[in-house]
């Protein structure tokens, strides 16, 4: 555990006992259709500052919309969160090749907009993603892209004027949190999820932010845990962050039968 983390997990421990009272307890159908119940721990904020939401963070917990909360499910272990030091994370070969399969697509860092071409863009990847779902593009963004409690912006992938995906980061000071990503299902030979960290991972350099905080890596699930495949990163195991060159030991996160 880096002298890092040890601060955060402090500070943290120390600033729990007074938040405790905002947080409940709600089950919900599995949203990644894992035939388990799902229970989120979360709390609903209003402007959260930047250490704060940095400790929240280290601690493993995620926003959506005004809301922060961790997994607690009772039967299932399953969503992992991981996080890249971006100091010293190596893209691989294959990363490589995405990068240069995309060396035609602008990017440019926007506030972050609910507009016809994001909605539409956002149904279609919806509409291939969650097939059996009701989801769409405008409930996302007006509940869970577009927030009050910290600074968010869009990251638009375009090939000319055409737009190839969309990614909602949140950014700190020393942190990035990817919130969302979704892309025209009909681009999936150019690997965009892959690019969209690799994106991202340069805009941290840029910025000088060691922290990209990546969601949850889910190993059941391919559109989840292909995260595994930058390296080296961490994963929060056991409340504490660990390390990993290369796959992890997937017993240490199982399903209780």
């Amino acid at each position: 555990m880096s002298i890092y983390d040890q601060q955060c997990a402090r500070a943290f421990a120390d600033l729990q006992p007074q938040l405790e009272k905002y947080f409940i307890e709600v089950d919900v159908d599995c949203p990644y259709e894992l035939p388990q119940t799902a229970t989120f721990f979360q709390g609903m904020f209003g402007p959260v500052p930047d250490h704060v939401m940095e400790l929240f963070l280290a601690a493993g917990y995620r926003r959506n919309g005004p809301f922060l909360y961790a997994m607690q499910c009772r039967t299932c272990h399953g969503c992992v969160p991981i996080r890249l030091l971006t100091t010293e994370f190596l893209p691989s070969r294959s990363q490589k090749r995405v990068m240069r399969k995309n060396r035609d697509v602008k990017k440019s860092i926007k506030p972050v907009e609910a507009s016809e071409e994001n909605i539409a863009l956002c149904d279609k990847f919806l509409a291939d993603r969650y097939p059996s779902h009701s989801n769409s593009g405008a409930a996302y963004y007006s509940g869970f892209f577009q927030n009050s409690i910290v600074s968010t912006v869009e990251v638009r992938f375009r090939v000319e004027e055409r737009l190839l995906g969309n990614g909602i980061i949140d950014v700190g000071g020393n942190w990035m949190n990817a919130v969302y990503f979704y892309f025209d299902p009909d681009e999936k030979k150019r690997s965009l999820g892959t690019f969209n960290i690799l994106s991202m991972v340069d805009l941290c350099r840029q910025m000088e932010i060691d922290y990209l905080y990546l969601g949850y890596h889910i190993d059941q699930i391919p559109a989840m845990n292909y995260k595994r495949k930058f390296k080296p990163h961490h994963l929060y195991l056991d409340s504490k962050w660990h390390r990993f060159d290369g796959d992890y030991d997937k017993k240490t996160v199982v399903t209780d039968d």
